[in-house]
C-alpha cells in the first residue's frame, strides 16, 4: 500500500448571511476533471443516481476534447450487469481513466490500479468514507482523496470536526434480524444449503409457519417432518444488498426500436421515472413518455433538453402500535409501528449547470403505502406556549432539518435510509411531533437505536444550531430561509431552550 493523502475540501461560503456554500457537484465537477486532464485515473462517488449522472455529464463535456467519449463512465444500480462488466474490465484495464460511481463500487469489486477519489459530499458513516477512499492506491502507487462537503449539517460537522472522522473507530453495522422481509429471503438460503426439520430454530425464531408457508408459495416441499428446497433458481441471487423491497420497474428505451436500459427499485420509481421525468443513462438524456404502474414499466425516449427533474413526495403518517415509551429533558418520546403513505405531487425542471428552477409539472400517481417502524417526540404545553401554528412549524421544520442530517452519526445507515415528518398537531400525540421512519418494509432498527441515544441526539442538534455563523437559518443548520422562513432558525432555538427551561 502506498502514501495516502486525505483532504478535507469545504466550498466557499457565496452569501454569508444566508450562509450558502458554492455547490458542491460543480466544486467536485472542477475538482475531478482537474485530475482527469492530468492523466490520473479517477473515482468520483455520489451519493444519489441523479447526482452521477449529473457529474457523469459535465465531467464528458469537459474532457472529451481530451480523452474522448468513452473514457469517463458511470456506475450505479439500475444499470444492467452486462454493462456493469464492461466498466469494470475498462477499470482494470486502464481503458476508462474515471467512473462516477454511488456505493454500488464500494465493495467486492476488482477495478484495478486508481490512483485518485473524490467523494461528492459525506457519504454518512465512517466506514463508508474509509470504503470508498480505498479504491484508490490499492497497489503500491501514492493516491489521494477529496472530501469535497455539501452545505448539509451532517456534511459540515465532520469537515469542521476533523478529529470526529480521523480518531473514530468505524460504526457497527445495525440491521434488525427479525425483520420479516430480511428473515424470510435468510431462510431461503438455508434452506438451500440443508433441509429444516420440524422443531428447527433460525435465530432464535420459530419457523413452522415461515416453512409451510413457502410450501404452499413452492418454493420449499414437505416430506413427513421436513422442508426441502425445490425451485431451480440459487436464492441468493435474489436478494439485494441495499434494500428490502423486491419489485423492480424495468426501463425500456424505445428510441430505436425497443431495449431494456435499465431498472430502478419500487420505492424510488415514483420520483425518478414518473411522467415527463428526465431520466439519465450513462449521461445520456431520456424522457419517460408512459410509465406502466401496473406493469412495472417506464417507456423512455431519447431527447436533448438543457434541464433534470427533481419531485416531491407528500407524506402523510399513522401510528399503529406503541412498543416502547420514554419521557426526558421536558419531552415525551415512543417507538412503535407505523404506516406511511406517500404520493409524490409535483416535479421541478431544474436547469444543468446554473442548477436554477425553471418550472414545474404535477404528477399523477398512486399513493405507496410502507409498514415500518419509527420513533416520535413531542413538545408539552409549556413548551408549546404562545407559538402561532406558523411559527410553530418552522420551528419544527427548522428542528427536523437538523435531526434528519446528524442521525447517521449515531447509525451506520445511508442519509437517505432514515426520514422525518414534522407535524404541527400530530393525530397520535395531539401535540407538535417530529417523527422519524425506516425506509425499509418492516423497519431494520434504525429509528429503534434513535429512540435510545433521543437526549443526546437533541443536544447535538441545539449545539449545531447555536454555533452555526449564519444570521436566519442556511442550509448548514435549519434550512433555507427559503424553507423554515426569516425566523426559522431563532424559532427552532427557542423551542429547544423552552424544553430546558420546562424541566
Amino acid at each position: 500500500m502506498g502514501e495516502k493523502h486525505f483532504i478535507f475540501y469545504n466550498p466557499p461560503v457565496v452569501n454569508r448571511q444566508l450562509g450558502i456554500r458554492r455547490s458542491s457537484v460543480l466544486e467536485t465537477r472542477k475538482l475531478a476533471a482537474r485530475l482527469l486532464k492530468q492523466g490520473v485515473q479517477t473515482i468520483v462517488f455520489a451519493r444519489s443516481r441523479v447526482r452521477v449522472e449529473l457529474l457523469l455529464t459535465y465531467l464528458q463535456e469537459l474532457v472529451k476534447d481530451k480523452l474522448g467519449d468513452k473514457t469517463i463512465r458511470g456506475y450505479r444500480g439500475g444499470y444492467l450487469p452486462k454493462l456493469r462488466r464492461e466498466i469494470e474490465r475498462g477499470l482494470r484495464s486502464g481503458e476508462i481513466r474515471g467512473v462516477v460511481s454511488t456505493n454500488a463500487l464500494e465493495l467486492g469489486i476488482d477495478i484495478g490500479q486508481l490512483q485518485a477519489c473524490v467523494l461528492n459530499g459525506y457519504p454518512g458513516t465512517v466506514a463508508s468514507t474509509w470504503q470508498q477512499s480505498g479504491r484508490a492506491g490499492r497497489r503500491r502507487g501514492c493516491s489521494v482523496t477529496f472530501l469535497v462537503a455539501s452545505s448539509n449539517p451532517l456534511d459540515q460537522y465532520v469537515i469542521q470536526n476533523p478529529d470526529f472522522f480521523f480518531n473514530r473507530p468505524p460504526e457497527r453495522a445495525l440491521i434488525h434480524p427479525d425483520n420479516l422481509l430480511v428473515l424470510i429471503d435468510h431462510v431461503k438460503c438455508a434452506a438451500y444449503e440443508l433441509p429444516f426439520a420440524k422443531g428447527e430454530q433460525f435465530g432464535g425464531e420459530p419457523l413452522e409457519d415461515m416453512l409451510e408457508f413457502l410450501a404452499e408459495e413452492k418454493v420449499l416441499h414437505r416430506v413427513n417432518d421436513r422442508w426441502f428446497w425445490m425451485e431451480q433458481s440459487f436464492p441468493a441471487h435474489n436478494i439485494s444488498l441495499r434494500s428490502a423491497a423486491q419489485e423492480n420497474f424495468i426501463i425500456i428505451d424505445t428510441t430505436h426500436g425497443s431495449r431494456v436500459l435499465g431498472e430502478v427499485d419500487r420505492f424510488s420509481a415514483p420520483t425518478l421515472i414518473h411522467e415527463e421525468a428526465i431520466y439519465i443513462h450513462e449521461g445520456v438524456q431520456y424522457q419517460v413518455e408512459k410509465l406502466d404502474y401496473p406493469e412495472k414499466k417506464a417507456y423512455v425516449r431519447e431527447v436533448s433538453v438543457d434541464y433534470f427533474t427533481d419531485a416531491n413526495l407528500a407524506v402523510e403518517l399513522k401510528v399503529l402500535h406503541v412498543d416502547k415509551e420514554r419521557s426526558s429533558g421536558g419531552l415525551f418520546r415512543q417507538y412503535g409501528e407505523v404506516t406511511v403513505n406517500a404520493k409524490p405531487t409535483i416535479f421541478k425542471k431544474i436547469r444543468l449547470r446554473t442548477h436554477e428552477n425553471i418550472g414545474s409539472g404535477p404528477i399523477h400517481l398512486p399513493e405507496e403505502e410502507l409498514h415500518t417502524s419509527g420513533y416520535w417526540f413531542w413538545f408539552g404545553e409549556e413548551a408549546a406556549a404562545g407559538r402561532s401554528a406558523n411559527d410553530m412549524q418552522c420551528a419544527l421544520l427548522g428542528i427536523a432539518n437538523v435531526l434528519v442530517h446528524i442521525a447517521p452519526l449515531y447509525l451506520m445507515c445511508d442519509p437517505q435510509d432514515i426520514r422525518v415528518v414534522p407535524q404541527v398537531k400530530s393525530v397520535h400525540t395531539q401535540r407538535p411531533t417530529i417523527y422519524f421512519y425506516d425506509r425499509y418494509p418492516g423497519g431494520i432498527g434504525l429509528s429503534e437505536r434513535l429512540f435510545e441515544v433521543h437526549d443526546e441526539l437533541l443536544e447535538k442538534a441545539k449545539s449545531l444550531i447555536r454555533n452555526c455563523t449564519c444570521l436566519s437559518g442556511c442550509p448548514a443548520c435549519v434550512g433555507p430561509i427559503e424553507e423554515v422562513g426569516l425566523l426559522g432558525k431563532s424559532h427552532a432555538l427557542e423551542l429547544l431552550q423552552a424544553v430546558e427551561a420546562a424541566v
